[in-house]
Parts: structure tokens; sequence; C-alpha cells
């Protein structure tokens, strides 16, 4: 009797379990009320608190969109900040229902980690950084070089594929974080810090006496950076994937934080603005989403091109030009597919 009643608890658990497990990432958020996005510990520009803990930058303006999505709220999001090393299992975990921190787009994470890219949101490459005292203006010079990386990451595998290919040495000095990265590079305990070049124009824009490093010219790989989100849950990575595209289209057709409720209070001439902001056909409902949810996203955040200037534009300490990340009608890579 008592093992028919051990197994029937069991049961009742396992289906208990199922159904939780059964609950949609957007149902998740809905009765969480609140987003749980994964971020980077710390970066200018693109992800950290201020003193009094409130978090803003460009990946955080993408979180805050997708909250404004599901939620109506640009502030119902909890940032997690995570490592280079804990990124992946803490979204593969559940811990976070996206990931929002500069991370690269490649086939094994796409495919070996059970995980889904939403699009891309900085093309970025990597890059050098070295104080000018080095006397050094090209990567290829670096023979022998000490250089600070950061474990878990793409940069690893290109930084050793560089050397290589250029039939040079160095000599790698591991760091766990971007923050131990910078401690260590301005120590003096490397020579070189390496990682993708808007990580290194952040970095270096909190430097004391920034003008005394130098990014060197050369790109040595491609680093498409974009959300992440678990494999399976494809409603929510619509959601995701719409979101930043939402905000790009509306940068394409002239739709700014400060015209689009005027824009949404009447169809306009241009039948994609009317598509995007719901005052023509039902893509809210596609999505399970309100009519409007794009309005509120760019009202609250703005498009691509101004979360962009705002955060790490150049006229920011970052500095970074739009370059590959311009419209396409620009010559930049930047296109979201049409909104119909």
């Amino acid at each position: 009797m008592k093992k028919s009643v051990f197994f029937g608890t069991l049961a009742v658990a396992g289906l208990a379990a199922g159904i939780a497990s059964a609950q949609t990432t957007l149902e998740q958020v809905q009765a969480r009320g609140s987003l749980l996005c994964g971020s980077n510990e710390g970066l200018a520009g693109f992800a950290a608190p201020d003193a009094n803990g409130v978090w803003s930058g460009f990946d955080v303006s993408l979180c805050r969109a997708i909250a404004t999505a599901v939620l109506g709220d640009p502030q119902a999001v909890e940032f997690v900040p995570l490592t280079s090393q804990t990124r992946f299992t803490a979204l593969a975990a559940g811990e976070v229902d996206v990931l929002v921190r500069n991370s690269t787009w490649t086939f094994s994470r796409d495919t070996d980690l059970g995980l889904d890219f939403m699009g891309v949101n900085y093309y970025d490459g990597q890059g050098f950084m070295v104080n000018t005292d080095l006397g050094v203006s090209s990567a290829t010079e670096l023979d022998g070089a000490t250089v600070c990386i950061q474990t878990g990451t793409t940069t690893e595998l290109n930084l050793a594929d560089f050397f290589r290919v250029n039939n040079i040495s160095y000599e790698p000095v591991p760091v766990a974080t971007n923050a131990e990265g910078q401690q260590q590079y301005l120590a003096g305990a490397c020579d070189v810090y390496t990682t993708d070049v808007s990580g290194l124009a952040a970095t270096r824009a909190t430097f004391e006496n920034a003008s005394a490093h130098v990014i060197l010219p050369e790109i040595v790989s491609k680093e498409p950076l974009g959300p992440v989100v678990r494999h399976g849950d494809n409603a929510w990575g619509d959601i995701v994937r719409w979101t930043l595209n939402a905000l790009v289209a509306a940068e394409e057709y002239g739709v700014t934080s400060a015209n689009v409720r005027e824009l949404a209070a009447a169809p306009t001439d241009n039948p994609e603005i009317n598509r995007l902001l719901g005052t023509e056909g039902e893509l809210g409902a596609m999505i399970g989403l309100s009519n409007d949810w794009a309005v509120n996203v760019i009202a609250a955040v703005g498009n691509y091109g101004e979360v962009f200037e705002q955060n790490i534009g150049e006229n920011t300490p970052v500095g970074l030009a739009r370059g590959l990340n311009a419209q396409w009608t620009d010559g930049g890579l930047l296109y979201a597919p049409p909104f119909r």
C-alpha cells in the first residue's frame, strides 16, 4: 500500500513538473511580471549599472524593448550579470529568458548548445589594443607579445589563428572578465588586450588617459553579436527577433521616439510603416502581442539609430562610428525583413 502511495506521489509530482515545463517563455515572463535578461557584468556603453543600480546601454535598450513588447513597461526587467563562461549555461538552464550580452553567433553555439540566435544587433570584429609606448602600428608586429585574453570566448580561437597564420608567437594571459582584463592590461601584466573592437572602445573609454592607448587597424574575425534564446520555443524567439527588427525598420522609415505616437494615430501613406505600427493588418496577434506593440517599443527606447547614438555613437565616450552597423541604404549591413 505504501509503495503505491509513493509511486502515486511521484506521478503527481511528475505531472506538475510537466505542466510547469510546458509553460512557454512568454507565459513565464507575463506571470512573473518581469523579463530576466542575461547581461554583461559591466561594459561601458553596452550594459552597466550606475551608482543607483540602474542599468543602461546599447544591449540594455534591447532588453527594455523586449520587456516593453511583452509587458508594456521598459522598466520591467531584471538584469542578470553573466560572465563569458556562464552566459550560455545560464540561458540553457532557464535562469534567464533571453541573453543580450555581446555574444557572437557561431555554428557550434547555434547548433550544439541548443540555442538560437535571433539576429544581429551589432556587427563587430576582433581587434587589438596596445599602449602607444609599445611603438607598434600593426598587429603583425606583435611577435612575442603577452596578450590578455578572456577565456570561454571565440576570441581565444581567433587569437591563435591570427598568430599561427602570420607565423608569430605570443604568450596568453588568461582573464575571466573584461574588468580583470582591463586591470591586468593597465597594470602591465600584458602588452596587448584583445577582444571585439566595440569592447576595446568601451574599455578604453573608461581609462584615465584614453589617448595613450591605440586600437590597431587589423580586424581579424567576423563577430556578429546578437540576442540568444533557448532552442525549441519558437514563439518566444519570434518576439525577440521581431522586436530587434522593429528597431531597425523604424530607423529606415524615419519612425522615432518623438514622432511614433503621431504616426500611429492614423494610417500614413507608407503601408510598411502602417503595418509596423499596427494601423494596418493584424501582425501583433500573430506573435501573441497587441497590435501597437512596436509603437510602445519605439516610444520607450527609440529606433536602432537612436539607441546606437545615445549609448555608443561618435558623440559618446565609446565613440563608435556606424560602419557596418549603418542601414543598408547607407552602405551598412542593417536590413529588417518586411513587416507584411
